[in-house]
């Protein structure tokens, strides 16, 4: 038994890695940011209905707008358009947001130090992902050193990523065997009614749930067969 800080964007991936930490029997501290992006609001309404699923009474809702301020991304950016989404792409793609997990995983580290937490949750994937260097294996194990080096002697965080090397489809369907509440989640990156199943992030998640063999539970203003884009 220990304690884990997830950390919860409100997407299926950060969602089904709590539900790995939940079913080790762990203690869950929920761990979000705000960072300017296009669809804040609901992805914060989705980090509380997860947590309200999972019972989570310690929260932390970190504000890095900073990361607006700096700008360079599609995301945070309102003057620059977010592109039609790729499932197959060779260059990082506008919608990152440059160093993004370094600034959200320092937070939670910090959080996770003060709180006596023993592990950091994080549903990167870098396999089916949308190709953001901060979602790479190799940036988690220097993190991990960071993590180590600037904390108190005593101190003993392990990032865990349990998703990394997951296809989306195996995220879909390791979600759905541990009951994690994927109707709740939100991943589209342009809207916050109904997901545009357009950008990169709907594109993948379709793909996801059309390989599993699974309906997707979010509503869609396009539905469409991931595949064929």
């Amino acid at each position: 038994m220990g304690k884990a800080v997830c950390l919860i964007s409100g997407g299926m991936d950060s969602c089904v890695a709590a539900a790995e930490a939940d079913h080790y029997g762990l203690e869950l501290a929920f761990f979000h940011a705000n960072y300017g992006q296009r669809t804040e609001y609901r992805e914060l309404l989705a980090f509380h209905k997860i947590a309200d699923h999972y019972g989570v009474r310690q929260r932390l809702i970190a504000d890095l707008t900073v990361l607006a301020e700096i700008g360079g991304s599609a995301l945070t950016d309102p003057g620059q358009p977010l592109p039609e989404g790729q499932l197959v792409r060779d260059e990082v793609p506008t919608s990152y947001v440059p160093f993004r997990n370094g600034l959200i995983l320092a937070a939670a580290a910090a959080w996770a130090e003060v709180v006596s937490a023993q592990y950091l949750y994080a549903g990167a994937v870098e396999v089916d992902g949308s190709g953001y260097p901060d979602c790479r294996r190799c940036f988690f194990d220097a993190f991990q050193k960071a993590v180590e080096e600037g904390t108190r002697a005593e101190t003993r965080i392990e990032i865990r990523t349990p998703l990394l090397e997951m296809r989306k489809s195996q995220v879909v369907t390791r979600g759905l065997a541990l009951q994690a509440p994927l109707e709740h989640t939100w991943s589209c990156y342009r809207t916050s009614d109904q997901a545009c199943g357009r950008c990169d992030s709907c594109l993948v998640r379709l793909r996801g749930f059309e390989e599993a063999g699974h309906q997707d539970p979010v509503p869609y203003q396009q539905p469409q067969r991931a595949t064929a884009v």
